[in-house]
């Protein structure tokens, strides 16, 4: 009887963990764009489907998985450079159309997808295998996606307060004149922050890949709740993804346990309009914090 306790305990643990890691993947590109940058990116899950793509055109070459990851997060965070250079650095300010230029973006990128790849989903084998704990099998997977979730939260924080490049973008976004005026060229900031935004969200589609189906849709299915999930975390990009991503995520995965993913995602939206109408600046807002 321990032993299925200990089971059911580890397995709605890691459920759990898997549900605010996923949120965290998905949302985390997003929140570094607009909390940093004011950007709302329309193509986000496109560059995510990217991502996922890259990583399938990798494995296909026969590279170790590991690798194909690394190599998709540097493709997208290079195409990311090149949509700011070309795109992007001529809207800043103008939200209107910075959201209809990004949302013509995700069109093009999906009809490119499908030319290159067709419309059918493809995937990759999901590595790993699974453990048992008590009458409960655990996906190794699953493990490894809640720490790559946190790692990159990790990452993210260290490069925004641990390097050069950090406090300079946080410099160009909260006083760019001042920041102009002792050097730093916030057109080139700008450039690598969007750069950077879209590398997570490349990294993102990279590491759910061997989970689901990659197609050229397949970021439609998580435009949505990435977008709730910056909103109801606000500007802070670590302290709003986090937060949001935990009390999202956990509510979505205790509802659908307790009834079925139908009434989990019904409770997810509920609760994020819920925590907007009582905090219109997200959590982090409310907590009055940036990063």
């Amino acid at each position: 009887m321990a032993a299925s306790h200990l089971g059911w305990i580890a397995n709605m643990a890691v459920s759990i963990g898997l549900s605010i890691a996923i949120l965290i993947l998905i949302s985390l590109g997003l929140s570094v764009l607009f909390g940093m940058m004011g950007i709302i990116n329309l193509a986000h899950g496109e560059f995510l489907m990217f991502g996922a793509f890259a990583t399938l055109a990798g494995v296909r070459l026969q590279l170790p998985l590991p690798v194909a990851m690394i190599l998709a997060t540097c493709v997208v965070a290079a195409y990311g450079w090149v949509v700011e250079r070309l795109l992007i650095r001529h809207l800043y300010g103008r939200l209107a159309d910075s959201m209809l230029a990004t949302w013509g973006l995700s069109l093009v990128m999906s009809q490119v997808a499908v030319y290159l790849f067709g419309s059918s989903t493809q995937g990759i084998a999901t590595p790993g295998g699974s453990f048992k704990v008590g009458e409960f099998s655990i996906s190794v997977y699953s493990v490894i996606l809640i720490v790559a979730a946190l790692g990159l939260l990790g990452f993210v924080y260290a490069v925004f307060t641990r390097t050069k490049y950090g406090v300079m973008a946080r410099a160009a976004v909260q006083r760019p004149q001042m920041a102009a005026a002792i050097g730093i060229d916030p057109q080139r900031i700008n450039a690598l922050t969007f750069m950077f935004g879209a590398g997570l969200a490349g990294a993102a589609g990279a590491l759910l890949a061997p989970m689901v189906g990659v197609m050229p849709t397949m970021g439609e299915a998580y435009i949505a709740r990435a977008f709730m999930t910056v909103v109801v975390g606000g500007s802070g990009v670590l302290t709003g993804a986090a937060a949001a991503s935990t009390l999202l995520g956990g509510i979505e995965n205790i509802v659908s346990y307790l009834s079925t993913p139908f009434f989990g995602q019904a409770a997810l939206l509920i609760l994020a309009i819920c925590l907007v109408r009582v905090m219109p600046t997200g959590i982090s807002g409310r907590l009055r914090r940036k990063l």
